[in-house]
Parts: C-alpha cells; structure tokens; sequence
C-alpha cells in the first residue's frame, strides 16, 4: 500500500470542515447528514482506502465550465442521488489563463467554488488539471494565445510550452491545494496530463508535469489515464495509472494489471454516451452492455468514473473539433448533452434511473447511502420571437472594427491577438480574366466575396481551399470573411490556427501570383464589439442577405430552461442578453440551442442572431425539449456559373 500522509498533514486534516463551506441554502434544507468527504487517501493492487478504510470510487465527470455557477448544486446533488460518491472535473487552461500572464477565477471560473460546492453536496472530488484536456473543447482546454508563437510545439519539454504550463499549475495550485482532503477538502486524486500516450511519449516533459503538480502543493496520489495500449507511453513513475474504455472493463483492466501491477483496477473515463460532430449522426449508445459494465465494475473493481455524468454546453466559441485521418476537420456542436444520464438542463434522463437502479443493487462500501432524488428543474416554451430590427454586417464594418489592420500578407487571427469569433480578410485584384483563387490554407469556412457581391464559400470539412474569380474589367475588391470552426482538441494535428493561415495565390494576371496588401478586421464578437452595431427597424417579410444580425425584444412573465428551435435559419450564433449560446447549423444534429433560465429576465428580454447565409427572418420559438437527433441535407451554395471546387 502506498500512503500519502504524513504527520503534518495528519495534523492539518484536524481543521474544521465548516470554515472551508460556503453558505448554501440548498444544503440547509437537507435533512440528511453531510458524508465525511476529507481524509488520506492511500492504494494498493486492488483497492482505494481512505484513512486505512476501503473506498470504491463512484465518479461521475463534469465540467463546471460547461454549467451556469447558479446550476453547480443541483447537478452535484443530482449526482449523490444517482449514487455516486465522487465528482471528477476537468480544468480548461484557456478559461482560467485567457491571456499570458492574466488569471481568472472569478465567476464562472470559479473552481474553489465548485470544489466547495461539490463538497457541500457529500461528494469527493478528483482534479484534472491538464495542462491539457481534450475533452471536445477548443483547443484541448490550451489557451489559443500559444499559437501566436509561430514554431510553437505543444505537449512536449519545449521550454515555451513547459514554462508557460508552469505558471499556470501553480496559480491551480494557490486555488486548489488547500482543497486536498489532507487538509479538510474534498480532493482526494490529481490527474497528471491527459491520455498522453496517444499523443506523444516524452517522459521528460511528463515528469516536468508531475513535479510541478508537487511543486504546486498537491499531495494527494497523481495519477495518469489512457487507453489500453497506450499506457507504457503516457505513464510516468510517481503517479499510478487508470484505464479509459467504453464496454467491457475486464479486458481493460487486463492490460492495466500486466502493465502497472501496483495500480488499482480503475476506470478513469467510462463512456456511457458519445459527442456529436455537426453533419454527422446524432450518438447514443446502447446501454445493455454499458449496465453489464458498470454492474461489473461496482462488483469487482477500485472505482470508476462515467464519462460524462452531466455534459452541459460549450456556450459561446468553446466547441472544439476533431480531424480526421486525413486531417479534415471535424467541429463538434454546441450541446454536450453526450446522451449522459442527466440531460443538458439537468433533468435525470431514462438512462440516468436504470444507472441508479445499479447503485442500489451494489450498497457503498464506505456505507453511504443513496439520497432520494430532488425535484426535476423545469423547462417551459416561450412565444415565437418575432425580429423586427436588423444590422448587415458590412454595413457595420467601421463601427464593429474601426481600425482595420495593414498586413503585406494574411495571416492567422492568433497573431493579431485575437482568439475567437470571425475575421475579414480585405485586398483589391487587378483588372483581368477568370482564374482560379487558392487560400493556403483557410480556417475554417469562408464567404467569398467580389466588389460586394458573394461569389461562393469554402469549406474546410470538405478540403475546400478554391473558387473561381471571374473577368474583372477593373480593379475590384475582395472579400474573404472567414468563421472559425474550434480548434482541434485531440491527436497530431492540434496546432490549429484560425483564418488564412498563410496565403491567398491568383495568378491573374500574372502566372502565378502571390496577393498583398490586405487589411484585416477582427471579429471577436464579444459584447463590447456587439454593442457598436446600428440596428434599423425592418419589416418582417423584407429580406436582408446574409452575413446579417437580426435583433428582436421579448418579454416573460416567468423564467425557466428553455430550447431555441433555429430550424427556420441556416448557420450562425445566438446571444440572449449578452450570453453567447453557440453556434447552430441547420445540417444538424442539433436545431435547437439552450438557454439557461437563469440567462432570461422577468420582464424584457435581448436575443440577437448572426445569420450567416439564409435571406429570411424567421420567428424563433423556445422549446420544452431539445432536438438532437435531426439532420437536414447540406445546401448547395449558388455561386457564379464557376462556383466553388474541391481540391
């Protein structure tokens, strides 16, 4: 058995639990007692204890990034009433470091506070900090000012990377530390990176990892977790390993016991559900074998963690995408529902009372019982929003980006400082006949347009990279508004920088022509940006062209979870009062977008969309269920008679 204590900390697991609580009115209106959730943690081959007394993890992953700060309770609650005894959270570095140097963790970002909140709820809590997380969203949780370093390496002991890495662990560390379960918190494991081993196998910079965690003040067991096969690669000495898999775990555990004989049989990401990429299938596994699994597991092994529990929402530009083994992009969608036992509104689900049913077949060991399960949140429908004021992009360039940047050739937003939302890209042709224009190479998808008019859009997805320019008799000017897909979150190709990312050639009229002079306008559409828009009333049957935001004023009696049903738009994103919902698409899966109740006011209400392509404006209801599952053909474009190619 290995132990983590040591007189001292002994001694500071002494401190009153009470002075580390929040006030939480929910956890006053309990009337059962609150589950011991400090002391040390130590393992062997085959169990977890705490205190020298068995303990089978129960976990359940989710992000608090991902969930209003108003919604963390309910969700924890949720989760000791499903039966589980842990919490398993990641950290997104580009949340908590949004630039070199500044740090948040304030507000949503709040992660002390979730810990705390996670205890409050009788849950022990096992960090994942990163640097790196993967987990679908942007970048991998890496925050997007790295990619401002033109030969940046990532996840790997290239001094850059490490340092900056450092610096940021030992700001977790100030929040966190005092959080361990030694010292009276609810932490009781730190995660050392993320699935390594199918990225890389440096263990230089993995011990780097390690030793800042230490450095950082964490002293509870370090761990690391891959998949099988991957586990010689991503291990490192000092911290065991766990086993990330999805349907039978004996074979997992098989290959983690003849690699690393010491560790516990653990699970450290069990998939129950999957993520959704936008054109593709909507996932939800069967859960025949997913029951077998877990009842398996609650029998035999160390403990366990569903992945995910609660998937939430990357509101906002936090969706990160996938590639493909070719290296095409594949964006994740907004929800992050992940088919997981507590829905994107946190109302328990089918899966989550079959889940449960499970637990109470297999009683905690440590004897903790399963709570009843609180009230569902309500959801409601609202009226149809009518839109009644819109503001052509264009039309607001100046306002939205009044000072334009020169650049001799385009390059990507990263080195511009910005690190979300669209840009425009603006130069002039020379008179001259038809050729082909080849973006080299275009993140992720752009409208292009001559002397105002749109001539087609390229698409990323489908390796698109060129369209046809006609015969200009005079010099004309080009546009290239490019949107942003997230950055890749997982595997070799990750250095993903957005916009033109190196240059746009046109060999007219000359043979093979490089294009100059261009002038960048940034489009991070953040709110500070969105309030310089000039909105005109218009009529609801006059048509405005896309890229177009559309305005509209409602008003609630009451305020509750409820679904935007965008099926009548094409592409583009959504704020209600300020809060940026995500993206939608209309080739699917998902048509509808969440909105918090705690977003809505009673009383009047802002939405605002960016429609990107569709000419109409139509009336967007809100739903008392989400649609998840539809998928719509994707439309052809109607271009010049060049239109767009494939390359």
């Amino acid at each position: 058995m290995q132990n983590s204590t040591t007189s001292l900390l002994s001694l500071l697991s002494l401190l009153s639990l009470s002075a580390l609580q929040p006030f939480s009115p929910s956890a006053l209106c309990s009337d059962a007692p609150r589950p011991n959730t400090t002391g040390a943690v130590t393992y062997d081959k085959d169990h977890f204890y705490i205190d020298g007394k068995p303990f089978q993890i129960r976990s359940g992953e989710m992000h608090f990034a991902r969930i209003p700060r108003e919604y963390w309770r309910q969700r924890l609650d949720m989760a000791r009433a499903m039966g589980l005894n842990t919490v398993c959270a990641y950290l997104f570095w580009n949340v908590h470091e949004p630039r070199p140097g500044e740090f948040n963790f304030t507000g949503n970002a709040d992660v002390a506070a979730f810990v705390r909140e996670a205890q409050a709820a009788g849950l022990r809590v096992i960090l994942r900090p990163g640097p790196y997380a993967c987990a679908e969203w942007d970048f991998g949780g890496l925050p997007a000012w790295l990619l401002a370093k033109p030969d940046l390496r990532v996840r790997c002991s290239d001094p850059y990377f490490t340092d900056a890495a450092k610096r940021y662990l030992l700001e977790v560390g100030k929040q966190l530390a005092p959080l361990q379960s030694t010292r009276g918190g609810p932490i009781i494991l730190v995660q050392v990176e993320n699935e390594y081993g199918s990225y890389g196998d440096d263990k230089t910079y993995l011990a780097a990892i390690r030793d800042t965690l230490r450095a950082a003040g964490f002293e509870v067991p370090l761990f690391t977790c891959d998949g099988p096969g991957a586990f010689e690669r991503g291990s490192i000495a000092g911290a065991f390993a766990v086993a990330n898999f999805g349907g039978n775990p004996e074979g997992s555990f098989a290959q983690l016991r003849k690699h690393s004989p010491d560790s516990p049989p653990m699970a450290g990401e069990f998939y129950s559900g999957w993520f959704d990429h936008w054109g593709n299938n909507h996932a939800n596994p069967k859960q025949d074998k997913v029951l077998a699994a877990l009842d398996t597991m609650l029998e035999k092994s160390g403990g366990f963690s569903i992945y995910m529990f609660h998937g939430g929402s990357n509101f906002g530009f936090t969706a990160g995408s996938n590639a493909d083994l070719n290296g095409l992009i594949q964006p994740t969608v907004t929800s992050y529902d992940y088919a997981s036992p507590l829905d994107e509104a946190g109302r328990p689900t089918e899966k989550y009372h079959l889940y449960r049913n499970v637990f109470l077949k297999h009683p905690d060991p440590s004897g903790l019982p399963v709570p009843d399960i609180p009230p569902a949140p309500r959801t409601m429908r609202i009226p149809a929003i009518q839109f009644t004021e819109t503001a052509p992009l264009f039309d607001n360039l100046a306002n939205l980006s009044p000072a334009p940047i020169t650049d001799i050739q385009p390059r990507p937003m990263e080195t511009y400082g910005q690190y979300q939302g669209m840009i425009l890209y603006r130069t002039a042709l020379a008179a001259g006949g038809k050729a082909p224009l080849t973006i080299r190479d275009l993140h992720d998808y752009g409208q292009i347009y001559l002397d105002a008019k749109r001539l087609g859009t390229l698409d990323r997805r489908k390796g698109e990279n060129r369209i046809e320019i006609p015969r200009r008799p005079a010099r004309a000017q080009l546009d290239i508004l490019v949107d942003t897909y997230g950055r890749i979150n997982y595997g070799p190709y990750m250095i993903d920088r957005k916009g033109i990312t190196d240059r746009v050639d046109f060999p007219s009229p000359y043979p093979a022509g490089v294009v100059m002079h261009w002038q960048i306008y940034p489009l991070p559409l953040d709110a500070a940006q969105l309030a310089t828009l000039n909105f005109k009333t218009a009529t609801p049957t006059a048509a405005t062209a896309g890229p177009v935001f559309h305005r509209a004023h409602f008003t609630l009696a009451e305020t509750h979870d409820t679904f935007l049903d965008m099926r009548g738009y094409t592409k583009g994103y959504v704020w209600v009062n300020g809060h940026n919902l995500g993206r939608y698409w209309r080739i699917g899966p998902q048509q509808t977008l969440y909105l918090p109740g705690v977003w809505l006011k009673k009383g009047q209400n802002e939405i605002i969309i960016l429609e990107l392509e569709s000419k109409t404006r139509a009336p967007v209801p809100g739903l008392d269920e989400p649609i998840l599952d539809e998928k719509q053909p994707e439309a052809e474009v109607k271009t010049t008679d060049f239109g767009a190619q494939n390359i």
